[in-house]
């Protein structure tokens, strides 16, 4: 009962295997999962935090200030007619009018544009009044009755 290594194909031949055996690969894959199983809450640390407690009062925002443009291009301040080179001062004298007299990085005005409004004019009057040191600007895009 002798081999026959070399030459043809008898019933002893010796072919290649072209297929992968995965079961090593799924073995370590296995191994590393129940390592980072074990090691990641080992991990994990808390920070103390010292948290003021909650304000039973909040006090409502101050409704902001409205400017609005309409199709003709006319600028209205809270209802009273406006142009843009004042804008930033009647602006101001609204706030102080409204009673939230403050910086101006904590005011709100809300800019409401009718439908056939330029874009250009409509960032024209966000361009001014941001320029003039107001930055909680809101667009408007329904109407507010």
């Amino acid at each position: 009962m002798a081999v026959k290594l070399a030459g043809g194909g008898g019933a002893y031949a010796i072919r290649q295997n072209a297929d992968i055996n995965v079961t090593p690969f799924v073995d370590i894959l296995l191994v590393l999962l129940i390592i980072f199983m074990v090691a990641v809450p080992m991990a994990t640390t808390s920070i103390k935090l010292d948290m003021p407690p909650a304000k039973e009062t909040a006090t409502p925002p101050k409704p902001p200030v409205l400017i609005t443009i309409q199709d003709s291009g006319a600028l209205f301040l809270a209802g009273r007619p406006t142009s843009l080179q004042t804008l930033a001062q009647d602006v101001s004298a609204q706030f102080v009018a409204d009673g939230q007299a403050g910086p101006r990085k904590d005011q709100r005005l809300m800019v409401s544009a009718q439908a056939d409004v330029p874009y250009e004019a409509l960032m024209g009057v966000i361009d001014r009044v941001h320029a003039e040191g107001w930055t909680q600007i809101g667009i408007v895009n329904e109407d507010l009755r």
